[in-house]
């Protein structure tokens, strides 16, 4: 991709390019609309380009031309409803809009919906902008990238919000390079394999999160320019971490100078204003009966890898794309054209954009998140998928947390909502995340949310931590859960760093350091994430205790792991369980161990497996269990032996 355009480049789209965009298959669109460096007839300048099929007038505007509608008009296209113009001796960093003169004569100015950066809200100009002058150095990276198999490896994902995670002295934010310098080694150190960031497109609220996007094609000007940005992404890459940007094709804000009513009709939204409005977030849903919204959200996915490089997205909101009621509280429900509820023509799009990217970019993520039942999320549209690689599963989070947050003697009346996301684990390819929609709202904070005293609390949260890194699925964290983020998320505020200097804090953090490496050092956690294989249950049943007792097989013969977990306040001496073979076991892993701030009740010494068979395993062995903890034992070879658990 060449944003500032070839010199001498043609000034008008070609005819081949128009017809894309109105058949709805434009995916680089970005380099036909928007404004571009370019040389034209010998004279430097810039061109602009932008759809506005019911305008009567379009001119750009700007600091150079103060401001004036009459100074630079574009020509229209015929029969294209795109309009075209050259401002000779523009520069970069000049300040841009464009005026719009409706049908009835009202003018008004609007940002650039292809804008490559835009003013820090907040103002809300345009920014010419080259974003062909970075030197990426991650090459290796992106090929290799291209050839991963990411079902059979480890996936460990930080959930990131830049604007909260880390603030400066005079509680200004820090840069992407500043970020780039102090958030990838704290990632990289922990054994994360991914960044997943917030939104991260140009947004004019901050208590929005970023999901009301003004500026698409826009980084947020709140951290930097372009160039740092990439410098960001570059420096994750050379350093083993991918890139995952959260992406909002469902909806967009209404603030006037973005894409609501664009040209003084729906446009961007759908033509019906109960299809349009999103009374629930205050927003215009967009309209996918128009190919041209396809082409522009093609587009914009194709734009973040093709110039940012990045590595994946998390899709926000894919049940309010798939139905059109989801979330969407009207007078009167919604109907498509054959009487349900289902929006087609978004369903097409995700279709289309899933079998887009993956044949440009073979190696990378398409996350849904999607709360319902929908079927085949994650099976290939040639399958009659959606064509994701990856779910969310938030039917586990809600049950979990639920589970979690019951007194342990309560715990042996709710044991299904354990067991229960096994009966489904495997179909569809699920990521398990522990996000920041489970920290905000009055929900409390994953550490807050564990019942009992302070110890209990704890105890609690290393054994969630440890179940969700033995359940099947990839994992994702949002920042702070890693030492124990007491009060929950404030946007408007830094993490509680000075947490930190408290033991039980310091502790927690150290415990999940050594869990994710732990993991990443057992192939058997992750070989067969996504196939039954993978997984095996001992005993699912007991209820009474509140112990669950399974297997996670790897994907050569005797590679596998006996997870216990004991969801009571109980230690259990001599515990039977069943297991596969002869021979003697050893505790690898305990989250009670002291230097975790646990009890110390652990398994020492290797347990010899006994002739008994149990839990319909031909074998069996005693074990200590112990209180609100996490037990990970393996066969004992002559290559692992004793010494691993913490004492």
């Amino acid at each position: 991709m060449n944003s500032t355009l070839d010199n001498e480049a043609e000034l008008f789209p070609s005819e081949f390019d128009l017809y894309l965009f109105h058949e709805g298959t434009l995916i680089e669109g970005y380099n036909m609309l928007g404004a571009h460096v370019m040389s034209h007839k010998g004279i430097d300048g810039v061109r602009f380009s932008v759809w506005a099929p019911h305008a009567r007038a379009v001119a750009v505007v700007g600091d150079f031309n103060n401001w004036n509608g009459n100074a630079n008009p574009l020509e229209r296209i015929p029969n294209s409803g795109v309009w075209v113009g050259f401002i000779p001796r523009l520069k970069e960093g000049d300040l841009y809009k464009y005026e719009i003169t409706t049908a009835n004569g009202e003018k008004f100015l609007k940002a650039d919906p292809y804008a490559f950066y835009s003013e820090v809200r907040p103002n809300t100009a345009s920014i010419i902008t080259r974003l062909d002058q970075y030197k990426w150095n991650d090459k290796k990276w992106l090929n290799n990238r291209d050839k991963a198999d990411s079902y059979n490896n480890p996936m460990l994902i930080y959930e990131l919000h830049t604007g909260s995670w880390k603030k400066k002295e005079d509680d200004s934010f820090y840069t992407y390079r500043e970020l780039a310098d102090e958030v990838i080694d704290y990632v990289v150190e922990h054994g994360f394999t991914h960044i997943e960031l917030m939104p991260i497109m140009e947004h004019p609220f901050d208590l929005s999160w970023g999901y009301q996007i003004t500026g698409f094609f826009s980084v947020t000007s709140r951290h930097g320019n372009p160039l740092d940005f990439m410098y960001f992404v570059d420096q994750c890459h050379q350093k083993g971490i991918g890139v995952i940007l959260d992406w909002v094709p469902v909806h967009f804000c209404r603030d006037s100078h973005g894409l609501g009513r664009f040209d003084g009709t729906p446009l961007y939204e759908h033509t019906e204003t109960k299809r349009a409005d999103r009374p629930l977030w205050g927003t215009y849903s967009f309209d996918f009966t128009k190919p041209e919204i396809h082409s522009f959200l093609l587009s914009n996915l194709a734009f973040w890898m093709d110039v940012y490089h990045i590595d994946g997205f998390r899709i926000d909101a894919v049940s309010s794309l798939i139905y059109l009621n989801h979330d969407n509280p009207q007078q009167e429900k919604l109907f498509n054209q054959f009487g349900g509820e289902e929006n087609l023509e978004a369903i097409e799009f995700i279709k289309k954009a899933n079998e887009a990217i993956f044949k440009r970019y073979p190696g990378v993520l398409m996350i849904a998140e999607e709360a319902t039942d929908y079927p085949l999320v994650t099976a290939p549209t040639s399958e009659g998928g959606l064509g994701f690689n990856y779910k969310w599963n938030m039917g586990w989070v809600n049950d979990v947390l639920k589970y979690m947050q019951l007194h342990p003697s309560d715990r042996r009346y709710h044991h299904n909502l354990l067991t229960f996301s096994f009966f489904y684990a495997f179909s569809e390819n699920f990521i398990l995340p522990f996000s920041h929609d489970d920290v905000v709202h009055g929900k409390k904070s994953l550490l807050d949310k564990m019942p009992g005293d302070y110890w209990q609390k704890f105890a609690n949260l290393r054994l969630l931590y440890g179940y969700l890194m033995t359940h099947p699925g990839k994992k994702l964290l949002f920042m702070g859960g890693e030492f124990g983020q007491f009060s929950e998320w404030k946007e408007l505020e830094e993490l509680d760093w000075m947490l930190l200097d408290y033991d039980s804090h310091a502790k927690l953090q150290a415990y999940y350091k050594e869990l994710q490496h732990f993991y990443h050092m057992n192939m058997s956690l992750w070989r067969l994430d996504h196939e039954q294989e993978g997984f095996e249950w001992i005993d699912p049943d007991n209820h009474g205790q509140s112990v669950i007792t399974f297997i996670r097989h790897g994907k050569r013969k005797g590679d596998y792991s006996i997870i216990v977990c004991n969801f009571s306040s109980e230690v259990y001496e001599n515990y039977r369980i069943g297991v596969p073979s002869t021979g003697s076991y050893i505790e690898m892993f305990n989250s009670d161990s002291v230097d975790f701030g646990g009890s110390g009740q652990i398994n020492a010494a290797a347990i010899t497996v006994e002739k008994t068979s149990a839990h319909n395993q031909p074998y069996s062995m005693t074990i200590k269990v112990p209180p609100l903890a996490i037990s990970i034992f393996r066969k004992e070879t002559k290559k692992r032996k004793r010494g691993v658990v913490k004492k």
